[in-house]
Parts: structure tokens; C-alpha cells; sequence
């Protein structure tokens, strides 16, 4: 026997240390003929197979016991396809060797992918279905540039790292192997010896299915079938449409009466969808569906960016869903967290012993903030962004927790550890270019979605194009809104004269942007308790009390959102690990009035342009009156854009009720009431307006004309 191979190399197989494991298996040129080498674990015999031909051209020699084999085909001088006949005891295989193959990835993609400008890395790393020299199989990629070795391990190799080692890519930082035979479904990760010689265990950033929580390996996995956005959703998703948004944690708006474990996709798009569809509103948003290992994070601490979570089917069962939605006329928003990501040592967190991906840790949550100053990692994020809109069908994106990505010092009160940028100020600058740049991209690519941010503070121009200096969302969420309005609602009624302003100050500020008005899982959570919870008085006045608040946030300007279970008036706060309480409006008339009330009031917004034509424009508003604190009553006119789509607003949020109430009109003619809460189908008292209203030349509230009706909440048209 001839040892061609140095001992030292051999066992740098063997101790997971070699880095180039393409430099010495496969076929190389001697000057004695062509020698093939084989990394073969537990082997007793391998023969090399002349794949033209099937015929036998050499075995190969076992030059170490461990499992390392090498032969020279003599009077041979060129490169040829072969296969390896393996002898495990009496098992006998015929497989491809991964280390005869070339490598895959262009010269191209590496240096856009360094750049940070290629726009779908998704397409070019992770594991990906081909052919290589018309060999099917699955060609493996991982971003680990700072990694001495990198191999590949899963169901195909007894997970054992020694077996198939990756080839590194120096200009780009990325390992690479082409896997033969690799099969939908099978179960992977990354074995690493990072820079500082520790043993890491990856799930591959790029994976677009994952196991089941606790188990945290990839699976092999393709992206759905593009399906094409239709006229009818690129219309539905404009800002001169009604936006009426549910929002849904999909582990908890329903579960199994069996067992409360969940309901997969396609029972929830069974269930959810004809429910959205009855009830009225326009849109599902769904918290974070990327992987994610702790249920109680609600799917904001992410592990898995590319994949579905597991926890209610596969990716092709989710495309469905959203693909059902579509057909039932209803847009689908996902909740995206650039923001942050979990620690888990699975998942991106010190992945190649450096902070690769990170940053720093969150000084509120805990969790890894990254590093935008890196092209990886933001082609990492953006091109994650555009597979939710491009694969799946997205129509919006809902970015979380934007504020705490655009200030330096978000959540840091100690002064000494406060930092600045170039200006001496706390934007983050590279936080902001970036959100320009999704939302530049996002919408360049897919014109017709929705990039809403959650931002809570008065950070200038979120919803303006970045050529102006804004950062390009089409829709902000109106915390100031939320926060001032549930404040006025909680306040016993004594004291609401004194607490007026709360319900009219967004008047100061709801056309500079373009807000959603969001009643969102965040409020009815930590001891906030439910909505109905915080209204005074007795039942009766505060289910009265959740009609009076969801028609002055279906009236206001602006676009809506509701979480799940607010329309049946739960008292429970949310839980994430049970369903809501639907058999509440089966056993309880007020819940069931509750749950009739929103849905007449969805389909009243749906069906009244006056409510959505001018939603984010001035010409869509005007105040009757916004100082009748004494009775706590505002009224104002909500405009289309005929006068015939005109409709006045009145809510009255006193629990007494006021007959011969005058009220300034914005024209003269026969006014009707359209829409009252108190109706008795409601769970109301009944006081209506049965009969035409005409108006009168007696001027009022500014107004050259009036009219003299029962004040409760009504909306009038003319």
C-alpha cells in the first residue's frame, strides 16, 4: 500500500479541523495517472464505477482504518465521471461522490452578496433542488467567513460532521457543497468549528422549513408556486380603499376542543377565513409567522426568517392559506422583526464565533440587534422581506418595533452609556437608510402592497417618499391616537369633561401621516386588561362603552385595526396558549349583540366612501363641534368625494341620553339616520331616529343650518 495522502491531512479529516476538504477528496492528476480519494466512515470496501460505462475501474485502497481510501487509475490523464460502489457489511451502495463535483456558485453572486446588493440571496444560499453534470441532488450554501471548517450534517449522514465538509468560497465568505441524491424533507443543519475553535451547531439561516419546536434542525424544503397578485387585491390594498384589519395570532385564535393544541393551516383557513370575510373587514394581519422556539415570545423572537413556522403545517400549506384569502377577497398582512433576534444557539447568534449577524443585545428584550452596516445582512433582511411578497403572496408587511430600531439609545437610561452619531445626535442613521431601502425595494418590486411601520414616536415624515426625506411606509400606526383615546374611555364619566382633548388632540396631527388606528394584541395583554375591562360602570354601560369606542375609531380618519377577540367584548386578557372565547356569544346576549355591532359597523365603514375615499387627506374631515366637553359629545362630518357621500358623525361618550339635541348641519335638505349604536339589535337602549331629519335655517355650531334629534352615537347621511 502507497500512502499518496500525509498522515496529518488524513487526521484533519477525522478531528473536524480540514477547511478544504475539496484540495484532497475526488480526482486529482499525479504524474502516475488520475488518483480518487474517499472519506468513507465505516466502509469495509469502495470500488470506483465508470458512470459511461458501469464497469469497474479501480478499488480503492484503505489507507486508514478510520475510513479514508485513495487509488491511482494508471494511463489515465483526464478527468472522468464516476460513481462509488460501497460495501457496508453486507449492504451495498451505488453513490455519487460530492467532491467530484465543481463548484456552483458564480463569481457574480459572491461579489453582490459581499456588496450587500444582491436582491434575492435567498435564491443563491441555503439549500436549493438542481443538477450538476446531470446529477440531481441539493446544492448546500452558508455565509460563515470567519469558520475554520464548515460540514454538512443531517438524516444522510448519521449527522456525523466528519463526512462531508464544505468548500470555501474566500471572496464571499461561503461554504458550499453539492449533495447528490438529497431529498425533500430530510432534516439538517451546519456543524462549524468557529474562530475560536468551538463546535457550533447551525440551523441554516436561509431554510425555508424547520422542525417542530423543541427539535430546531432544517429540513429540506422548495419555495411554493408564484401566484400572481390580481387587479382586484392591487386595488383593495390602496389608500383610497377601506382598510379594516383583524389581527391574528394564529397559535390562539382557535384551537382543538380536544386537546387545545393547535389547528394547522388548513383548518384555519377553513375556519378564519369565512369568519373574516362574515364579520366584514378587508384584511387578516398575522403576528410573526417566520420559526421561532418559545411560544410565549408570540413569534417576535425569530430563528428561522425564511421558514413558515412548523407549529401549523409546511410552506406549501401556508401559500394555500394566503391563497384561500386571496379568493375570499381578503388581503393578507405578516408581521415582520427586522429589529431583533433571539440568542438561541441554534439560530444567528454568534454564528461563526463573531458577532456575524448582531450587533448588540437589546437592552429591553433581550434579544440580538443587527448590524445594518454589513451588505450581508442587509440583503439578508431585504431579500426576506421581498420572499414574503413574491412566494407568498404577501400584501403587506407590518414592520415591528420600528422606534426601537431608529434611535440609538432606544431603551438605554444611563447616561454614561448613551451613543451619538457624526451629527451628535441619537438617530440611528444606518437604521434608517436601511428602512428607506426596504421600503424603496419593496415597493419598486411590488407596487401594490402595504409597508406599514409601528412607530411610537414623533420621529418626522414615516410615511413620505425618501426622495422628500421620509422613510417610505405607506401606513404608520397612530399610537398617540390609541394611547390618548383608551385613556379617555377608561375615565369614569364625571371626569370625562375634564379629560375632553383626549378625544380631540389627533385633530392637530391626523393628516401629517397616514395612520392605522390600531387596537393591537399589545393592549389587551401584561395586566392592561381587555378592552371591556377598562370601561366604567355597570355591564350595561360597558358594552355601551365598546360600541361608542369602536365607532369613533371606524369614523376617525385613518385606516383600522382590531385584534382578535375585541369584537366579541372578551373579558379575559389574551392568552397565547388558548382560544379566544367564541362560546361566549352563544351563551351571553351581550356578546352576541357585541360581535353583531362589529359586524355591521365593518360592513357600514366597507359600504360609505365617506369613510375611506379621504381617509389620509384633509379634504376628507371637518369639525362640527369639538368642544361640547360639558356633555362629552363631538360631532363632526366625514367627507367623499360627492356631497351625497357626506355623512355626519355624532358620539355621545356621556351615559345620559339628550332629547331635542340641535346640531349643526353642513348643508340644508332632509337628512336620515343611517347607522345608530343604541340600537336594540345592538344591545342598545333603542333610542333612534326613526324619521327624516330636515333641517332648519337656525344657525348652530358655526353652521347656517341645524337639526334637533336624540343624541346617542349615530351617523347620518343625506
Amino acid at each position: 500500500m502507497t500512502k499518496l495522502v500525509a498522515q496529518s491531512v488524513i487526521n484533519s479529516f477525522f478531528d473536524g479541523k480540514q477547511a478544504d476538504p475539496f484540495a484532497v477528496l475526488g480526482m486529482h492528476e499525479t504524474h502516475n495517472g488520475i488518483e480518487i480519494r474517499a472519506l468513507l466512515p465505516d466502509a469495509d470496501k469502495v470500488e470506483v464505477i465508470d458512470k459511461e460505462s458501469q464497469s469497474m475501474v479501480v478499488a480503492l485502497e484503505r489507507v486508514d482504518e478510520r475510513g479514508f481510501f485513495s487509488a491511482i487509475v494508471p494511463d489515465v490523464n483526464h478527468f472522468f465521471a464516476y460513481q462509488f460502489k460501497v460495501y457496508w457489511g453486507s449492504d451495498v451502495h451505488l453513490i455519487e461522490d460530492p467532491y467530484r463535483f465543481h463548484p456552483m456558485i458564480n463569481d457574480l453572486d459572491q461579489w453582490l452578496l459581499a456588496e450587500g446588493s444582491l436582491l434575492r440571496p435567498y435564491e443563491v444560499l441555503g439549500a436549493h433542488f438542481t443538477e450538476c453534470d446531470g446529477v440531481p441532488g441539493v446544492n448546500f450554501r452558508v455565509w460563515a467567513p470567519n469558520a475554520k471548517r464548515v460540514s454538512l450534517v443531517g438524516d444522510f449522514n448519521y449527522w456525523d460532521g466528519r463526512r462531508h465538509p464544505m468548500r470555501f468560497h474566500p471572496a464571499s465568505g461561503v461554504w458550499e457543497l453539492f449533495l447528490p441524491k438529497a431529498s425533500l424533507g430530510q432534516r439538517y443543519k451546519f456543524e462549524l468549528i468557529d474562530c475560536y475553535g468551538n463546535l457550533r451547531l447551525k440551523a441554516d439561516p436561509y431554510a425555508f422549513s424547520s422542525e417542530l419546536r423543541p427539535d430546531t434542525a432544517s429540513e429540506i424544503s422548495m419555495l411554493p408556486d408564484v401566484v400572481e397578485m390580481t387587479e382586484e387585491r392591487r386595488k383593495a390594498n390602496q389608500r383610497n380603499q377601506p382598510i379594516s384589519i383583524y389581527e391574528v395570532h394564529l397559535g390562539s385564535w382557535r384551537r382543538n376542543l380536544e386537546n387545545n393544541f393547535w389547528l394547522d393551516y388548513d383548518q384555519i383557513a377553513d375556519e378564519l377565513i369565512p369568519y373574516v370575510k362574515h364579520m366584514g373587514f378587508t384584511h387578516i394581519e398575522f403576528l410573526p409567522i417566520s420559526e421561532f422556539p418559545f411560544d410565549g415570545s408570540w413569534g417576535y423572537q425569530v430563528t428561522g426568517y425564511f421558514a413558515p413556522t412548523s407549529r401549523y403545517g409546511n410552506p406549501a400549506q401556508f401559500k394555500h392559506f394566503i391563497d384561500c384569502c386571496h379568493q375570499a377577497g381578503i388581503g393578507v398582512i405578516l408581521d415582520w422583526v427586522p429589529g431583533g433576534f433571539c440568542k438561541d444557539a441554534h439560530g444567528l447568534a454568534e454564528f461563526d464565533g463573531t458577532r456575524l449577524f448582531e450587533e448588540k443585545e437589546h437592552p429591553n428584550w433581550g434579544t440580538l440587534k443587527f448590524n445594518l452596516t454589513r451588505g450581508e445582512v442587509r440583503s439578508f433582511l431585504v431579500s426576506n422581506l421581498l420572499m414574503w411578497l413574491k412566494d407568498y403572496h404577501a400584501d403587506g408587511i407590518r414592520v415591528d418595533g420600528v422606534s426601537s430600531m431608529l434611535y440609538l439609545n432606544f431603551g438605554i437610561d444611563d447616561p454614561s452609556q448613551k451613543r451619538f452619531n457624526h451629527k451628535g445626535t441619537e438617530e440611528d442613521l444606518d437604521a434608517s437608510a436601511f428602512l428607506r431601502l426596504c421600503n424603496e425595494t419593496a415597493q419598486k418590486e411590488h407596487p401594490d402592497i402595504l409597508m406599514i411601520a409601528e412607530e411610537s414616536t414623533a420621529w418626522p415624515l414615516v410615511t413620505y417618499p425618501p426622495e422628500v426625506g421620509g422613510l417610505g411606509f405607506n401606513l404608520k400606526w397612530d399610537m398617540g391616537w390609541m394611547n390618548d383615546t383608551l385613556h379617555y374611555c377608561q375615565t369614569d364619566f364625571p371626569y370625562r369633561p375634564g379629560n375632553h382633548r383626549l378625544l380631540t388632540f389627533s385633530s392637530m396631527y391626523q393628516f401629517n401621516e397616514n395612520f392605522v388606528l390600531p387596537f393591537s394584541h399589545d393592549e389587551v395583554v401584561h395586566g392592561k386588561c381587555s378592552l371591556i375591562q377598562r370601561m366604567p360602570g355597570d355591564w350595561w354601560r360597558q358594552f355601551a362603552g365598546m360600541r361608542a369606542l369602536a365607532l369613533h375609531q371606524m369614523t376617525h380618519p385613518g385606516a383600522k385595526l382590531n385584534f382578535m377577540g375585541n369584537e366579541i367584548a372578551q373579558f379575559i386578557e389574551w392568552r397565547y396558549y388558548e382560544g379566544i372565547e367564541y362560546y361566549l356569544t352563544e351563551e351571553y346576549p351581550t356578546h352576541a349583540h357585541q360581535q353583531a355591532f362589529i359586524k355591521a359597523l365593518n360592513h357600514f365603514y366597507k359600504n360609505h366612501p365617506g369613510l375611506w375615499q379621504y381617509a389620509y387627506d384633509n379634504r376628507g374631515f371637518d369639525w362640527i363641534d369639538a368642544d361640547n366637553n360639558e356633555q362629552s359629545i363631538i360631532s363632526f362630518v366625514r367627507h367623499g368625494r360627492k356631497p351625497s357621500e357626506d355623512l355626519v358623525i355624532l358620539i355621545n361618550f356621556d351615559v345620559a341620553t339628550y332629547q331635542n339635541f340641535r346640531l349643526g348641519m353642513p348643508s340644508a335638505g332632509v337628512w336620515k339616520e343611517v347607522f345608530n349604536s343604541d340600537a336594540k339589535e345592538f344591545g342598545g337602549s333603542g333610542i333612534v331616529n326613526t324619521k327624516k331629519l330636515s333641517t332648519k335655517p337656525v344657525a348652530w355650531n358655526g353652521r347656517d343650518y341645524s337639526v334637533e334629534l336624540s343624541a346617542w352615537w349615530h351617523c347620518f347621511s343625506v
